[in-house]
Formats: structure tokens, sequence, C-alpha cells
């Protein structure tokens, strides 16, 4: 088949890659225009943009693709079999949906109807599911509320964050598409088998963008959601040290419930601290194979990987070394 693919990030190269060494024919890939990215905000080009420069692929970078007319009729006069759309971060107009007559397909990041819209993965984390997936959807004018074609689910650990999840979850959408693209081929698409979103027993959820201000950690929140938004949020969760910004890049629940996904040495610390009352946000223990421990509303939190502004990531010991924390002090 004759594919045009429309995506942006890091998550979309798997499935780009996957249809590069495809059978099929990649004519050309549409995604967002350069933007100012990483710690010297210079204007760079999107993954999905490094990666068709590489193969010499024909590339469109609209501003608006809703309202850039001249673009949609470029894109359209390739004569495209299939749009494949993979994180590609606008809305397609529906003068773009009808274009290729084996339909738009997209590959979202979430178990539809839950967690439509821009941060799925960061939502699945933040809200503690005990599972997201991806599925393979023929896009409508509604946001991610199509047909499903393909589904697959993945368990989320303790110790998943945003970017250990979304790797996994790439690499299942790669796997996904080539399927659907068999299938889609194969079948003409009126007669394919495809499930209607209303005919998912689960509720639907919209996962909104992350604003500044989802990053501020909350020591006054249970333990099991500070360590949801240090997951969830990774590598950008951030509370105060000392009058420095501290971005907690690594956590562990130290409650109850998961004293089962506990090592020998985090049970026994556990045990020494079960009784103590403190204040929300105070260091309650410096140790330095492991890192501090923080008091919450409910119990308390290992933090073993951190960066302070102006510094380097540091792990375990290292955190004590380079923040010099006592116990009592305060974070936030």
């Amino acid at each position: 088949m004759k594919i045009i693919f429309w995506g942006t990030p890091n998550f979309a190269i798997p499935t780009l890659n996957a249809i590069l060494e495809s059978e099929h024919e990649l004519l050309a890939v549409v995604t967002q225009p350069d933007r100012r990215r990483g710690r010297g905000k210079e204007t760079t080009p999107s993954a999905i943009k490094k990666r068709a420069i590489e193969y010499g692929i024909k590339i469109f970078t609209p501003n608006n693709i809703k309202q850039q007319k001249e673009i949609q009729e470029q894109i359209a006069s390739l004569s495209a079999d299939i749009y494949i759309v993979v994180a590609f971060g606008q809305i397609l107009p529906l003068e773009v949906l009808k274009q290729p007559p084996l339909g738009c397909w997209n590959c979202h990041a979430s178990l539809l109807p839950r967690w439509r819209g821009a941060g799925p993965i960061q939502w699945s984390l933040l809200s503690g599911d005990s599972k997201t997936g991806v599925g393979i959807m023929s896009m409508e004018q509604g946001l991610d509320t199509g047909p499903i074609l393909l589904s697959r689910d993945v368990n989320i650990g303790l110790s998943d964050n945003f970017q250990i999840l979304s790797e996994k979850l790439s690499l299942i959408s790669s796997e996904l598409m080539l399927e659907a693209l068999v299938i889609i081929r194969d079948h003409a698409k009126q007669s394919l088998k495809l499930v209607s979103q209303d005919e998912i027993k689960e509720e639907i959820k919209y996962a909104r963008l992350i604003q500044k201000e989802d990053l501020l950690i909350d020591w006054n929140q249970r333990t099991i959601n500070i360590h949801q938004k240090v997951m969830g949020l990774f590598p950008n969760a951030y509370t105060f040290c000392k009058g420095k910004r501290l971005k907690i890049l690594n956590s562990f629940p130290m409650a109850d419930e998961y004293s089962n996904e506990m090592t020998h040495d985090q049970k026994c610390l556990y045990r020494r601290l079960v009784n103590v009352r403190t204040t929300p946000g105070e260091i309650v223990q410096v140790e330095d194979e492991m890192g501090i421990v923080v008091s919450t509303a409910d119990s308390f939190i290992l933090l073993d990987k951190v960066k302070l502004e102006g510094k380097s990531m540091v792990q375990n010991k290292q955190i004590s070394q380079q923040l010099k924390p006592n116990i009592g002090d305060l974070l936030g």
C-alpha cells in the first residue's frame, strides 16, 4: 500500500521504522514544524523529520493543517491509499480524513475510551491505572472517538515511569500497526470488524495537557499519589530543597500495601520508621545506600534519584553528598 505517515515525537519512530522496513511504499511524512527544544532552546526538527531526512522522504511541516489548504492539496495529490497517524499533534480536518480511499488510522496509547486526548500515558500513570495499552482506531472528526480495529494491553508496574511505559507502548504500536495494515489491505473498509467505543464497558476519560502547576509536588498528599506524580511526569516533577528546585526522578512508596515489592533493606528501613510521627515534607531518614526518606500525609516515600537545580543527576548515596540533608529538613 502507498502510505503517508503523520507523526512527530520519538514515540512515533518505531512505527515509522516498521513501515520503512515493510513491503509498503512510504510516500511522505507530515510532522510538526521545527521548534525550540532542549536546554539550549535551539530550533530543531522533530524526531520524525530527522528520520525522514535520513531516508530522503518527502516532508510536510504544516503549522495548522486545518487552515493550510495548499498543503492539504499537495498531500492529496500524492494519491496515497492510507494515512497512518501516530502522535502527530494536530487534529486532522474532515477534508484530510476523506482523502485516502482506505481511510486514516490512528495509533493511540491508551485503552479507549479511557484517556482520549493529548497525554494518555501520563494520565494512566498519574491515576494509578493497573494497565494501559494501544489501540488502532479508524479516525473520525471527534477527539479519539473512532471505532477500534485492534488493541493490546500491558500491565503497569510500580517502577514504570513515563519514559519506560512510553517505550513499551511505542514498540507495541509498531507491531499492531503492521498487523492492522495487513487486515486493512486484505479487506474492503466496509467489511472490517470494528468495535465501536460505545460498546466498550469503560468510563470515558480525557487526558488533558500537562500544565506547569501539575509538576510541583504537594507533600500533603498520600504517598502513592506523590509516587504516581514522580513516575507519571518523569523527569519533571519537582519540589524545593533549601531554596533550590529539586527534580525527583525516581521514588518508592514506603507504605504497608507495597511491602511485597520492597527489597529486604527497604523493609528494614520501613519497620524502623512506621511509628514515627512527622510533618509532611520532612526528611525523616538519610540512608547513604538508598537515598532520603520523606514524610507524606499518610506514610513515607523513598527518593533515590534526584537532580538539584544547576547540578547533575545523582542517586542513592550520592544524594546525601550533594544535598547534605539533615533529618528534620523540610522539602517544599
